[in-house]
């Protein structure tokens, strides 16, 4: 019941010439391609009005200051088990005992 069977469309086609006319179904057909085609045309503008605005969002909420980077010396960065430098240590009984 829910299948197009050939005969369904041979009688729409009948029906359609029968209420429009032979002349004006190209017409018709046209002119609704040319809606179709617009439509697809203004859809895909407001998809691209909307990435476009998402991109500046982000390009603008990631925006940092610059920090620079303590310098590393290249040679070690290409080693296995590369540890960065460990800051000094301050003790404070050794600076009493040097004054």
């Amino acid at each position: 019941m829910g299948a197009l069977k050939p005969w369904h469309i041979a009688v729409l086609v009948v029906v359609l010439i029968l209420l429009f006319g032979a002349k004006r179904l190209p017409d018709a057909a046209r002119s609704l391609g040319r809606s179709l085609r617009i439509i697809k045309a203004e859809t895909k503008s407001l998809a691209d009005d909307d990435r476009d605005l998402a991109e500046k969002a982000d390009a603008q909420h990631s925006r940092q200051p610059y920090t620079p980077d303590p310098v590393i010396q290249p040679s070690s960065v290409h080693q296995q088990g590369y540890q960065p430098p460990a800051p000094p240590v301050n003790d404070p009984v050794q600076r009493v005992r040097d004054n």
